[in-house]
């Protein structure tokens, strides 16, 4: 009671605040997400995405050499494919020497213990720029869950640790668990985007690999902003099918969902602070409208603070940086 507990005095100057923190951002906090493009000597701003880039094999490799020594240790791989490589069925995805399955070896090859997380999804090798397979304008739930396992097939003999499906197909986590089972890889885990919303926030990570859906949109799939009760059903579902890992996507207006999903389940937690969160901070800090790094700090903590295990960020390298 007032004045015997006066709350200020644990926040009387910054040694007793560093002393009671609550949540500390480290770098073991951290997923990175790594686009990957061909050719060689190519490092590609994102227009929309400042200072952030797209990087061929060769420069990939020194690019994970100097998140390992900033001590950031696990990636997140993403490939822009040609359009000439894609097609409904997602065929360049299965190719033991596309772009994603070199991508993986060279990570590997550059710093064996750097942990190796890749996208499962159609999109980027679709011609129609969706998830799935495509047909009579509909997206079809148990072609492209079959496909999919494929995929994480593939990357797991490229060497992937983990794959993590994106796309929000119905089942695909057990297809995907199954299938690796079955071929002996029992410890390639599974960090599924459990509760992934369609949200207005994507589109900046769409320009970096041009996978914009070629008509529609993706709400047959991606869950409907307004629903709370469905992420927790999508999500035990996933850990009921074999998911070691589940994300919520996008982070900051999805909090309340972060940690609703904290307090229903047991394994880890991760959360994707997206390509739209970043872009927003990057711009309105070149107008001198606010701190980027305060702000950037500020989200981070709060995505922390709501029940992540793991933060997927862009901010990554810069969050580190300053805090080190």
């Amino acid at each position: 009671m007032y004045p015997l507990r006066r709350n200020r005095r644990l926040r009387t100057n910054e040694t007793i605040r560093s002393l009671v923190r609550e949540n500390i951002i480290s770098p073991n906090d951290f997923l990175v997400p790594l686009f990957v493009v061909e050719g060689k000597g190519v490092k590609e701003e994102i227009a929309s995405m400042p200072n952030y880039y797209r990087f061929s094999l060769d420069l990939l490799e020194k690019e994970v050499k100097e998140l390992w020594k900033l001590g950031l240790k696990s990636v997140l791989l993403f490939v822009k494919v040609p359009d000439s490589l894609k097609d409904n069925a997602g065929t360049e995805a299965l190719n033991a020497e596309g772009l994603m399955q070199r991508a993986i070896k060279t990570v590997k090859n550059a710093v064996p213990e750097m942990l190796v997380m890749t996208d499962i999804a159609l999109d980027p090798y679709s011609s129609f720029g969706h998830d799935g397979v495509v047909a009579d304008g509909k997206i079809l739930n148990d072609d492209t869950t079959a496909i999919l396992a494929e995929m994480s097939l593939s990357h797991a003999i490229a060497g992937a640790d983990f794959v993590a499906p994106s796309d929000m197909m119905d089942g695909r986590i057990f297809e995907i668990r199954t299938l690796l089972e079955d071929e002996g890889f029992h410890d390639t885990g599974i960090m599924s985007y459990s509760a992934k919303y369609a949200s207005a926030f994507y589109g900046p990570f769409r320009d970096a690999l041009d996978s914009a859906p070629g008509f529609g949109d993706k709400k047959t799939y991606q869950m409907d902003p307004a629903n709370r009760e469905e992420a927790i059903r999508e999500t035990l579902m996933d850990i009921e099918e074999g998911a070691d890992i589940v994300m919520v996507k996008p982070g900051l207006c999805y909090l309340d969902i972060v940690r609703e999903i904290k307090n229903a389940v047991t394994v880890p937690v991760a959360v994707y602070q997206v390509s739209g969160e970043y872009a927003m901070i990057k711009a309105a800090s070149e107008k001198g409208w606010l701190d980027h790094d305060a702000v950037m700090m500020e989200q981070l903590t709060a995505i922390k603070r709501a029940g992540a295990n793991m933060i997927a960020s862009y901010f990554a390298k810069d969050a580190v940086k300053l805090i080190s």
